[in-house]
């Protein structure tokens, strides 16, 4: 390494919220909600504009973000399977452990770790405790009352609710690293703003008496235009609260922002520790979260999506050896939870793995436009067979080929002009203005597809997408891979 880099290894914090999606952020240009050390953090580093999560579903994504690799090459979500240990060993923890780094983990894992089949992450016993040296996290989605949660139970009399309890864990954590004489490496997820939206009275104050603004588009009238297929799932059918009523929604909002605020002060308390012990003039900071959340945009809600508001998340890089003059810059090339690893892995100096997807951020942020034409792909493989869908997003474009058919409905092609159109209010796939641009996007998305079963793992049942992505195979040929619609699936209460 040269230049201002040319020191002894950074430390790296990766925090991790829940459900966050983008413009739940103020740095992101929302005026309506309270995040100053969130926006300090992007005024102080580098901020993500067009940050996508590849699956927007927890459990593939913090395999993905942890591996660098897309679902289809990890093989781990709901519905599907574990992560072989094998490819956890190509993981940044192990392998920054490995390289000398001291690591920890606290909150949520999210996914499991085993070659058995009892993969419930659920389940302690396949969850990989033993890879940190330093733990505190949980199995399944954890919980917001500290008590309950088993390795920082005993941070429950000070900090109740479990997200400061995390930043005061986080404390703790960086005194120990000190001792051991190594950098560090300290992962934090969050189980917030995740449901059930029960947020920290410590913040009752700072929403107090707030009313919000919806979207423009919120609500089922802006739902018309989109694909039958999105609307068949619980995303639309199910998550009532966001549309009741009007008391309904300001309460839910309301609780998602506030659990937001928590988030971010335990990210205050994470920064006044690195000050105190001495190390913040070189420890990396990068914050992103899971996947996005709908928030009653287009009438959803959830996240599993490739909509804006469930597949968006904030991305906010911060290198306390940046000069000056590279702080506060906004990235406007998109970027995917692939990316993550990578862009670990440079900081720390050692060598990116090859069968990674990612590109390490440093690199899009030195050379932006070298990826303003940059693709990623967006992906559901879990739920009900007419959500399940490919996408293919630039800074500009978004293309979904929703491969689901029976008597109600066909094969849909969906095409926003996103950076036009940033509230997807349009689908343009059929308008003759657009033919160049749906031409375009179908050549990137056969690109895309085309890699994917090249790479794809041959576990867990994820062959089957070779013919279901596939915008040229027959509707007959599809149907042995379908599993059952919405309502079947809830009927068995698989989801």
């Amino acid at each position: 390494m040269t230049g201002i880099y040319a020191q002894e290894k950074p430390n790296i914090i990766f925090l991790l919220s829940d459900d966050q999606t983008s413009i739940a952020t103020g740095c992101y240009g929302n005026n309506q909600v309270v995040t100053p050390n969130m926006d300090l953090l992007a005024q102080e580093g580098i901020m993500f504009k067009n940050h996508y999560n590849t699956t927007a579903i927890c459990m593939a994504s913090r395999a993905t973000i942890m591996t660098g690799m897309y679902e289809y090459k990890t093989g781990c979500n709901f519905m599907h399977g574990p992560l072989k240990p094998e490819k956890f060993q190509q993981s940044y923890p192990v392998i920054l452990r490995n390289a000398g780094y001291f690591t920890g983990f606290a909150g949520k894992f999210g996914f499991a770790v085993t070659e058995g089949q009892d993969w419930s992450e659920r389940n302690m016993s396949v969850i990989p405790k033993a890879a940190f040296d330093v733990w505190g996290g949980g199995p399944g989605q954890t919980q917001y009352e500290t008590a309950k949660n088993k390795s920082i139970a005993h941070y429950a009399e000070k900090y109740p609710h479990s997200t400061r309890a995390y930043g005061a864990w986080a404390n703790d954590f960086i005194k120990e690293a000190q001792k051991s004489g190594k950098p560090f490496c300290m992962s934090i997820s969050f189980k917030a703003p995740h449901l059930p939206f029960t947020p920290d009275k410590y913040f009752d104050y700072v929403y107090k008496n707030k009313t919000y603004k919806k979207r423009p588009n919120y609500g089922k009238e802006n739902a018309k235009y989109l694909s039958p297929q999105s609307k068949s799932g619980r995303q639309y059918n199910e998550y009532t609260f966001w549309r009741d009523s009007e008391e309904s929604y300001q309460d839910a909002i309301k609780k998602y922002n506030q659990l937001i605020h928590g988030v971010d002060y335990a990210l205050g308390m994470i920064r006044k520790s690195l000050k105190e012990f001495g190390v913040s003039d070189n420890t990396i900071i990068i914050f992103t979260s899971d996947n996005g959340y709908s928030c009653g945009a287009h009438s959803f809600g959830g996240k599993v999506l490739p909509y804006e508001e469930a597949s968006k998340s904030p991305l906010i890089v911060y290198d306390p050896r940046l000069p000056e003059t590279k702080r506060g810059k906004i990235i406007e090339s998109v970027t995917g939870n692939i990316d993550i690893a990578p862009t670990i892995f440079d900081y720390a100096g050692i060598k990116v793995p090859n069968h990674m997807d990612g590109v390490n951020l440093r690199q899009i942020a030195k050379r932006s436009s070298d990826y303003k034409n940059r693709v990623i792909t967006l992906t559901n493989m879990w739920g009900n067979d007419e959500i399940q869908e490919m996408a293919v997003v630039t800074k500009d474009w978004k293309y979904i080929y929703w491969q689901y058919a029976d008597k109600h409905m066909e094969p849909t092609e969906e095409l926003f002009n996103i950076s036009n159109d940033k509230y997807e209010m349009e689908n343009v796939a059929n308008k003759r203005t657009h033919e160049k641009a749906l031409k375009k996007m179908r050549s990137l998305y056969d690109q895309q597809y085309n890699y994917m079963i090249k790479n794809m793992t041959l576990d867990n049942d994820y062959e089957k997408y070779k013919v279901l992505f596939d915008r040229k195979a027959k509707v007959t040929d599809k149907k042995e891979f379908l599993t059952g619609t919405y309502k079947e699936k809830a009927k068995k209460k698989n989801f």
